[in-house]
This record gives C-alpha cells, structure tokens and sequence, in this order.
C-alpha cells in the first residue's frame, strides 16, 4: 500500500470525504521550512508552489504554469492527477472540492495550514452544507521522521541598514489602525513582522525570517516565539522597545480571551484557525496588513543599501560570466558544479548571508522548464554551443537580489538569436516606461510582453515581482502581470521606492529556455499638467550576453539603452576588477 493508499484507508475510516494539503505553514509563507513540507512528502512533487487534494478515490495536484513540467515528470507513476491552473477546461480546486463533498460531507485540513481567503473562496462554490475537521492527526501517522521545527537564534538587523527603527514602524501601523477603527492587529505574516521590529532569523531557507506571530495594540506588543531563539544580546533590545514576548503557541489560547474587540486579520496570510477563534465574540476585519505597503516603499537607507547590494552581486555575476566563457571543457562540467562556483563567489562578498532562493541553473532543454532546479537524476553536461540559463540571488546584510542571465555557451542557433533577442526588447520596453503615478503593473506588462506575443509565444508566469529588503525575494503588493490573479496580491499602483524585477522570457519544451532579469526602483519622471509621472531606474549590474544578439533586430534606440546599460554596468564596476578580467568585461560592456 502506497501512501495515498494509507491515507484513503484513514478517511474512509474517519468518514472524510476529501483531505486538504496545501503549500503553506501557520503563517501562509511562499518558502516554508522541512516541518510544513507536507505536500512534497506526499506527492513527491517539489515545486514550491502546489495544492494536493485526496479522496476516497482519487488524488488530484494543482499547480500554476511555472511548474507543468516539472509535476509531470515528478508525479510520473504517482497516481495523482495533474490539474493546469488557468488552462482552459480545467477544474479550479474550490469547483472540484465542492463536486466531490456534495451536502453535508466533512472536509480535512489542518486549521493552521490554510489561509482565511482559502475556505472564503471554497464556499462561494459550495452548494450544500459541509462539514470541516480542522485538527490533521494522519500527517503524524505517515511521517515518521518528520523534521523538527527550526531552532535558529534571531538577531537584530541595524538602523544602519534599515533607516528607520521599530518604534517609528508601530506608530505607522496604529495610524492605520486608527484609521480603520481597529483596536487589535494580528500580524502573521513572517517578512512583515521581521521588518516591524528590525529583527531577522534562519527559520525558512532562502529568507531570513523566524517563525512568529505578534499582536498590536494601542497600549501594547506582544511577539508570540520560542523564547530559545532570544539570545542574551537580544533581550535589552526587546526590553527597551518594551515588546513583550510570550511562547509561540500561546497566541491561540489568548485570543480566546478577546471580547468585543475589533481586529484586523489578513485574509490571504491568517490562518483559518486563528480567524475561527476570533469570529464569534469579535467584530473581524478582513483587510490586506498595513505593513504590506509600508514595508514595499523602500527609504533612502534600504534604497542605498540595496544599491550596495546589487554592486556586490554585479561583482559576483560578472566574475561567472567570465568563468562560463573561458569554460575548456576539459573536465567535465555541470549545471550543479557551475551552480557551486556561483554560491562560491557569492560567498567571498562581504556581508553575504545566503541565496535568496534556489538557483535555477538549467542548460539546453532544462532551460524550459521555469523553475527548474538540477538534482542527481538531472544534472545535465554543459557542452559546447546551447544555452545556459541561471537564475538566482543572494542575500546580503545591505538587501536582496534577483537577477536572470541567460549565456550562449559557443556558437548558438540562429533561432536561439532571434528569441533571445526578442526577449532583450522586451526587457527594454519595460525598462523605459514612462508613466502616470495611479498605473498598475499589469498596465504596464504589455510593454514586455508585446515583442513575445508578436511572435505568438507566451510565457506562464508574471513579468516581475516586488523584492524585499534582506527578506523575501517575492514580495507585493507590487509586481507586472497582463491579468489580475487576487491570490499573488501584485497588483498594486506602483509608487516611488518599490522595487521590481523586470523578467520576460520564452520557454520551448524539450529545446531551451531564455530569461534575462534586472529589477527595477521606480523613482520621479515629472510632472507636468497632466499629472505627476514615473518611471524606471535599473539597478541591476551585470552584462547581458553581447554573443547571443542578433544586432540587425535591434532598432537604433534599442541599441543606445543596452550601450547606455553597458556603460553603466562598467562604470560601476571597473574598479573592482584588473588584468585579463578587466580586459575582458571591457569588451563584454562594448558599444554595438
């Protein structure tokens, strides 16, 4: 008996119609530690984004298109059905859980995995009454050895790096409190409460955050974590800001003793749980947090900083450029030893922490799969005339970077020319965008998408995403996107100090991928009497590949940006390099 054998047995046994796994911890994280890592348990699907569904029956996984390929390949012989997200004909997991419960069925799921937003949208599609068991014992009955919550101490993040300090942070958030005639806030979402008290942690790879909840009041802050991740250095920090701290669990037990309390819950990163202890004696309001926004609009500190940031990681990019191109081929090289080399001289930065997510490192055929990652079955050869795409970023002490750069490996196709350099205008388009202060990316995306679309190619994923600071690589409300998606919370009017990515692509199976990716601070174009206007300044310092480029596709304008971007690039980074590596960025940053 396989394990969703095991567990159809237990539901038949418990009489639950359909059972809830949900990509997800208690506070509705993109990246999550190994304890939540349910659904890849289950389902032996990695991607970091998936919802697993299973019946008496069946088994159903839904993913969104950066992962298609990928769950095809890791859910081969599983059982499970792949649903497409967003593919025509294809069932939405609300319609598909509302068939299958029918009246008065009972619905599983662990009240603490699942988001508010989560059970709103499903019963907008119920049709019957249903029944809901919130407490999941079968995860403790199949995971024997399931990993144990992360233990890491957190430490304190420096004004010198963040611009501004908690106590400025708190009056901000109770302004908007009282705004909204709140008298408690309930903050679960981990980014924002490490950006509230200028506090950072090792409890989720990739982002440097602690597993926490906090509660704000007028008179009041109370941090809800294990008090063995205080360290000595941390306690007059916290005792000074007169933040109290209790023990992460016992959040749930004091919220019973709230009565006639207005509260504000973020629907998309509450949990279930915490909004069904809440909702009866209280009068709940369901809003996005404050600290969402707040925390999107960088200050001229996190701005600075950032730019250091970048300049770091521009050094690091470059100097793997370098290696790529003087590849011999000698010894044999692969996408996992040249993602090594890369973390390596991330790490000879000073102030570097970590990646700030999986590098994608993906040769040939591998490239079109958008978030692939090599492992030992995959790990492809990297050989002559193909190309190579890496994504990935690093944390640093001064911010957080995101850059994609896709390098031709010897001689490549003139296919292959064409499209990357299709791609490289749209990633200009974007990048030169002038606009009115209301738009929102998805205003904005055509500008990116158009030379693509021309072509009558796509890519399954948004354009760009907003970036935190020292916190998570995909941060809203900011992002680009050609249509709203409510649960990606990207769509927000851009506004002077978000930073986004800028990321076109174009993905042919079983061929190549292409990506090339800068972020983006929206800074003052002007205003005249139409309005006040905005626009991009990119700060991402790396070249793009002048040998995969077909020049004759570039208009004169175009090739005047990418020769001003190159000069940029070198001026930024001239002093840090010498001998045959300056040599050689000089000619890679060239005037075409």
């Amino acid at each position: 008996m396989n394990i969703i054998e095991t567990i159809q047995s237990k539901l038949k046994e418990i009489n639950v119609k359909a059972y809830v796994i949900l990509t997800a911890d208690y506070h509705q994280s993109e990246y999550i530690s190994d304890y939540f890592k349910i659904r890849a348990y289950i389902s032996g699907f990695t991607g970091s984004a998936g919802s697993l569904v299973i019946t008496e029956n069946e088994a159903r996984l839904w993913t969104d298109g950066r992962y298609f390929l990928q769950a095809e390949k890791q859910l081969e012989d599983s059982g499970i059905v792949l649903m497409k997200m967003g593919e025509p004909k294809v069932r939405t997991i609300y319609n598909y859980l509302a068939g299958v419960l029918g009246d008065n069925g009972t619905l599983l799921f662990d009240g603490k995995m699942v988001s508010i937003n989560f059970i709103k949208e499903l019963e907008k599609e119920l049709k019957y009454k249903v029944n809901y068991k919130t407490t999941d014992n079968i995860i403790n009955l199949i995971w024997p050895n399931r990993p144990q919550l992360p233990q890491d101490k957190i430490y304190y993040l420096d004004e010198f790096f963040t611009g501004s300090s908690y106590q400025e942070k708190r009056k901000q958030v109770l302004n908007k409190m009282n705004e909204n005639k709140c008298d408690v806030f309930v903050l679960t979402s981990l980014e924002d409460e490490a950006w509230l008290f200028n506090l950072r942690g090792n409890d989720v790879l990739y982002t440097p955050v602690f597993l926490a909840y906090t509660v704000i009041t007028e008179k009041e802050t109370i941090l809800y974590v294990d008090k063995n991740k205080i360290t000595k250095d941390l306690k007059p920090y916290l005792k000074d800001n007169e933040i109290i701290v209790k023990e992460y669990d016992e959040l749930y037990k004091d919220l019973y003793k709230l009565e006639a309390k207005k509260i504000w819950l973020d629907p998309n990163k509450v949990n279930y749980q915490i909004y069904n202890i809440v909702k009866g004696k209280n009068e709940v309001f369901l809003k996005t947090n404050p600290t969402l926004e707040l925390k999107c609009i960088k200050n001229e500190v996190e701005i600075k900083n950032t730019k250091l940031a970048h300049i770091k990681d521009g050094v690091a990019v470059t100097e793997f450029m370098y290696y790529l191109k003087h590849l011999d081929f000698k010894e044999k090289v692969t996408e996992t030893k040249v993602s090594h080399y890369l973390l390596n001289l991330r790490k000879r930065q000073k102030g570097f922490i970590e990646p700030s997510f999986n590098t994608i490192c993906a040769f040939g055929a591998n490239g079109a799969m958008l978030h692939y990652s090599p492992s030992l079955e995959s790990d492809a050869e990297i050989v002559k005339d193909n190309l190579l795409l890496v994504d990935s970023g690093g944390q640093y002490l001064e911010g957080t970077t995101d850059i994609t750069r896709t390098f031709a490996i010897g001689q490549i196709t003139d296919e292959q020319k064409e499209l990357f350099t299709t791609v490289l205008k749209s990633v200009i388009n974007l990048s030169r965008a002038v606009f009115l202060e209301g738009c929102r990316g998805n205003n904005l995306d055509i500008l990116a998408r158009g030379p693509i679309w021309e072509k009558l190619l796509d890519y399954r994923c948004g354009t760009g995403h907003g970036v935190g600071h020292v916190l998570s690589v995909h941060e809203g409300p900011n992002g680009f996107r050609w249509k709203i998606v409510p649960e990606r919370e990207d769509s927000a009017i851009l506004k002077e100090g978000m930073i986004t990515t800028n990321e076109p692509g174009v993905y042919l199976e079983d061929k190549f991928g292409i990506r090339t990716e800068n972020e983006m601070l929206c800074v003052d174009a002007g205003t005249s009497e139409y309005g006040h206007f905005l626009k991009f300044e990119t700060i991402t310092y790396v070249p793009i590949d002048l040998d995969a480029i077909n020049i004759d596709m570039l208009r004169k304008d175009e090739k005047e940006w990418l020769n001003n971007y190159h000069q940029m690039v070198y001026d930024t980074l001239k002093e840090y390099f010498s001998g045959d590596m300056l040599a050689w960025f000089t000619f890679a940053t060239r005037k075409i």
